[in-house]
């Protein structure tokens, strides 16, 4: 089955940085397109970044120049490097498998922020 395990979130001061990890398992993960999605308290879940099989990357505007997502298929696992962070991203951040017209979800990391 599909898995997606997500690790690296944390609490981190204004300025500072952290790297979120996406392990995957259950599928061949180099041709899958993969996500990262925050949802902050009281707000819908919103999209951070995206990367394609082939490497194609999509950001958030209130991320871009900040935030970097990366992929290492030989470790199936996707990254988003998220620096110059601000109180505004803390969210909980959610990890997206796209394959076959289904859409599979990790368990969430928390990303926590303080001013």
């Amino acid at each position: 089955q599909v898995r997606l395990v997500e690790s690296g979130g944390g609490l981190v001061q204004t300025g500072g940085s952290l790297r979120l990890s996406c392990a995957a398992s259950g599928m061949i993960f180099r041709i899958n397109a993969m996500g990262w999605y925050r949802q902050a308290p009281g707000k819908q879940r919103e999209l951070v970044a995206t990367i394609t099989g082939g490497d194609r990357t999509n950001y958030a505007d209130s991320v871009k120049g900040r935030f970097i997502i990366s992929r290492d298929n030989a470790k199936k696992t996707v990254y988003l490097q998220m620096n110059s962070l601000k109180p505004e991203d803390t969210a909980v951040c959610y990890c997206k498998l796209s394959r076959a017209g289904s859409d599979y979800w990790g368990q969430g990391t928390q990303v926590t922020v303080s001013s």
